[in-house]
């Protein structure tokens, strides 16, 4: 018996996916200024974004979104922004950090309207990007019960970056030729991170309890949110 696209169910799946596709592909987001109030809209649901659903991930910045450098505002329009076009809580978690320094810091308003523009295409180019990267926990790699559940760890070519996913502190830990140099900083909405304090190590010592301390000492410094 011949088969169409009516009748056959690998058609349909097929036809499925590429109207889910095509969908993905033509999703466009428009960032602009209205009275100097930030305002982001999904084009294509002809809604105006809001920072509602992602401050039940992570709250930077309760008051609204921002873009154009590296902070708090940033931070909750790069989670918003991947959580509203994933629909996807881990993925969103896990990568708007990443997303906020590569995309969302480089947002401009320009052009005739005065605003900026985000594809889906962009978007989904970012995100194969951020797969390059590692997790990796200070005992280089298995998960390890001394790292706490508000804290995340990438691996970079020269140094390793320990996130707290909860508010904008960072413990770097880098390589230098005698010893390792583990720093606690914050960047909140400064375009550098301010370093809150340090430790230094032989290279041929585990950097594994100091990365412990400052992630502890941050914990003291800023409780975490209960529901993390």
């Amino acid at each position: 018996m011949e088969t169409n696209s009516t009748t056959d169910p690998r058609a349909v799946v097929q036809d499925a996916d590429e109207r889910w596709q095509a969908s993905t592909d033509c999703v466009e987001y428009v960032g602009m200024r209205v009275d100097g109030t930030p305002v982001v809209l999904n084009l294509t649901a002809h809604e105006r974004l809001s920072p509602n659903r992602s401050l039940g991930l992570v709250r930077h910045s309760p008051a609204g979104f921002d873009w154009g450098y590296t902070g708090s505002g940033p931070a909750q329009l790069a989670c918003a922004l991947l959580l509203d076009y994933t629909d996807n809580e881990t993925v969103a978690q896990q990568h708007y950090i990443q997303f906020r320094n590569n995309v969302v810091s480089q947002l401009v308003c320009d052009g005739p309207a005065d605003c900026w523009h985000l594809t889906g295409e962009e978007i989904e180019a970012a995100l194969a990007e951020f797969e390059e990267y590692r997790a990796l926990t200070p005992d280089g790699g298995t998960p390890s019960s001394s790292l706490p559940a508000n804290w995340s760890a990438v691996s970079r070519t020269d140094r390793t970056v320990f996130q707290r996913r909860d508010i904008d502190h960072y413990v770097v830990l880098a390589e230098g030729s005698e010893e390792w140099l583990i720093i606690l900083c914050a960047q909140g909405d400064r375009a550098y991170p301010a370093p809150l304090d340090h430790r230094t190590l032989p290279v041929e010592n585990d950097p594994a309890s100091a990365v412990q301390a400052l992630v502890t000492e941050s914990n003291d410094l800023v409780e975490p949110e209960e529901d993390i």
